[in-house]
C-alpha cells in the first residue's frame, strides 16, 4: 500500500525533510479531543505573553497584538467559526497557526520561554481544575436536596437492613442522612484534590526551565494558581492532578451507585417505598404497565465507566520515565469522558432525589415485619430486668421462635405467652415493641430518632453553605 504523506504545518518540522505519513498523522493527532481545552490554552497563552511583556522579554506592541489576536480566536471558537485542522496535531498548534494568519510574524514571539510540554500541562491542569469546581458545586447541590428530603422525613419509618434482611426500624430521613455524610466526604476529597492541583507548571518549559528572565509567580497569579510548581521535571511530567480528580470522582460514583441501587429496589413493587415521576422513569416497548427507574440504573451502570477512566490513566502513567512521553497524550480522552459521565450522573441523582416521593404507609408496614424490634426487646431485658445481654439475646431468640410458631409479631404475643419463656417479663415490655417506640428511643449521637435526624439535618444546613471552593 502506498504510504501517503500529509502537508507539514511548517511550525515545528524544520529539521524534517519529508512530510508525516497519513497513519502517523492519525495516531499523532489529538485535535479531535483536546480542542475542548481551547479556552484554557488561550488563558494560559494570555498570562504567558502578559508576563513576557512585563519582564521586557517581548515588546508591548507585540504583546498587545498577540493578546488581541488570541481574543479573536477565542470568539471564533466560541461562535463555532474556527476551522480545526488535523494536520496541525493539537489545539495548541491550531491556535498558534491561526494567530500567525491574524497578526503575522509577531505570533512567533508567543512561544518564547515556553514549550508545548509546559503549555499542555498548564492547559490540562486548568481544565481539570474547572471540572473539579463543577463537581464540587454539583455535590453541594446533591447534599442540599438530600438534607431537605431528610428534614421532611424525620419521622417517616422504614426498615433498616443488614444482609438486605429487615433488621431494625429506622427513619427514612436517617437513611438519607447517611448519604449526606458520604457525599460530604466526597466533597472533602474533591476540595483536597483541588488544593493539591492548584499549582502552575507554566515556565517549566520543555523540562529544565528556561534561561529567559521569566516570572513564574506572576503567571501563576494571573491564572489563579496558588503558586508555581517547584521542580521543572515534575511540572511537565505530573498527571497526579487528573488521577486524583478521577479517584475522587470514582469514590463519589460508588456512592451514587449505591444510592441508585436503593432507588431501583425502592421503586420495585416488592418494596414499593418511593415514587418517581415521568421525568425520571421510562416505559416498556411491550409491557404498558411498566415504570422503569432507568435514570438510576444508568447511574449505577456508568459507575464502571468512571472507574475505567481512572484505571486507564493509572495504567498509562505506571511505567513512564521522567519527563514527557507521547503516551501522556492518552490522559485527556479518559479524563474528559470520566468528567462528563461524573457530572451527568450527579445531575441525574440531584433530579431524582428532588423528585422522589416516599410512600409512607408502605414503608411503615414493611418496618414492622421480620420481628424488627427484637433488639429493642433484648435491650429492655438487659436494661430493665438486669439480665446479661447474652442471656437476654437467648431469651429474645426463643420469643422470636414462639412468634413464628404462632404466625404473629412480637408485639402480638400475650404477656402470658412471654412469661412461659421467662417469668420475669412484665407488661412494661410492650412499651418497646412498636416500631415508633423503637425509632424514637434511638437517641444516641448519630441515632435514628426524629430529634436526632432533625438535629443532623439542621447542622448540615449550616455546613452546606460553607462548602465553597477556596
Amino acid at each position: 500500500m502506498r504510504d501517503e504523506t500529509s502537508k507539514s504545518s511548517g511550525l515545528i518540522r524544520g529539521r524534517f525533510g519529508e512530510g508525516m505519513s497519513e497513519v502517523m498523522e492519525q495516531i499523532n493527532a489529538s485535535i479531535g479531543f483536546d480542542q475542548r481545552m481551547a479556552m484554557q490554552d488561550i488563558d494560559g497563552s494570555i498570562a504567558h505573553v502578559t508576563m513576557l511583556c512585563e519582564q521586557k522579554i517581548i515588546s508591548e506592541e507585540d504583546a498587545t497584538a498577540i493578546k488581541d489576536g488570541l481574543e479573536v480566536i477565542r470568539t471564533e471558537i466560541t461562535d463555532g467559526k474556527f476551522a480545526f485542522s488535523v494536520e496541525l496535531e493539537d489545539i495548541h498548534m491550531n491556535v498558534e497557526s491561526r494567530l500567525h494568519e491574524l497578526i503575522g510574524a509577531a505570533a512567533g514571539r508567543l512561544h518564547t520561554a515556553r514549550s508545548r510540554n509546559d503549555q499542555v500541562a498548564t492547559g490540562f491542569r486548568l481544565w481539570v481544575r474547572d471540572a473539579n469546581d463543577r463537581a464540587l458545586s454539583l455535590v453541594q447541590q446533591l447534599i442540599e436536596v438530600l438534607v431537605e428530603q431528610a428534614a421532611e422525613n424525620t419521622a417517616t419509618i422504614m426498615p433498616g437492613y443488614t444482609h438486605l434482611q429487615s433488621a431494625q426500624p429506622v427513619s427514612f430521613g436517617h437513611h438519607l442522612m447517611a448519604y449526606v455524610e458520604m457525599f460530604g466526604r466526597d466533597h472533602g476529597r474533591l476540595s483536597d484534590s483541588r488544593a493539591r492541583m492548584n499549582e502552575s507548571p507554566l515556565g517549566a518549559a520543555a523540562l529544565a526551565g528556561t534561561s529567559f528572565p521569566i516570572d513564574r509567580e506572576r503567571t501563576a497569579e494571573l491564572l489563579g494558581f496558588a503558586r508555581p510548581m517547584r521542580n521543572s521535571l515534575d511540572a511537565v511530567s505530573d498527571r497526579d492532578f487528573a488521577i486524583e480528580y478521577l479517584s475522587a470522582a470514582s469514590m463519589c460514583m460508588t456512592h451514587l451507585s449505591r444510592l441508585a441501587e436503593e432507588i431501583v429496589l425502592w421503586m420495585s413493587p416488592q418494596f414499593g417505598f418511593i415514587e418517581l415521576s415521568d421525568a425520571w422513569t421510562t416505559g416498556s416497548s411491550i409491557m404498558p404497565q411498566k415504570r422503569n427507574p432507568d435514570a438510576a440504573e444508568l447511574v449505577r451502570g456508568k459507575t464502571g465507566r468512571v472507574h475505567g477512566s481512572l484505571f486507564g490513566l493509572l495504567t498509562v502513567m505506571k511505567a513512564l520515565p521522567l519527563t514527557f512521553s507521547k503516551d501522556m497524550q492518552e490522559d485527556k480522552e479518559r479524563t474528559f469522558d470520566g468528567a462528563d459521565t461524573f457530572e451527568l450522573c450527579l445531575k441525574a441523582t440531584i433530579g431524582m432525589i428532588g423528585d422522589m416521593k416516599p410512600r409512607v404507609s408502605e414503608m411503615r408496614a414493611a418496618a414492622g415485619t421480620g420481628h424488627a424490634t427484637a433488639t429493642d426487646l433484648a435491650d429492655w431485658l438487659t436494661g430493665v430486668l438486669g439480665m446479661p445481654f447474652r442471656e437476654a439475646h437467648h431469651i429474645t431468640g426463643r420469643l422470636v421462635r414462639l412468634a413464628d410458631e404462632w404466625g404473629a409479631g412480637l408485639d402480638e404475643l400475650s404477656l402470658e405467652q412471654m412469661r412461659e419463656v421467662d417469668a420475669r417479663i412484665n407488661e412494661g415490655v410492650f412499651a418497646v415493641l412498636g416500631v415508633e417506640d423503637s425509632v424514637t428511643s434511638r437517641r444516641s449521637l448519630g441515632g435514628t430518632s426524629p430529634e436526632c435526624v432533625a438535629r443532623q439535618a439542621a447542622e448540615w444546613r449550616d455546613r452546606v453553605g460553607q462548602l465553597r471552593v477556596e
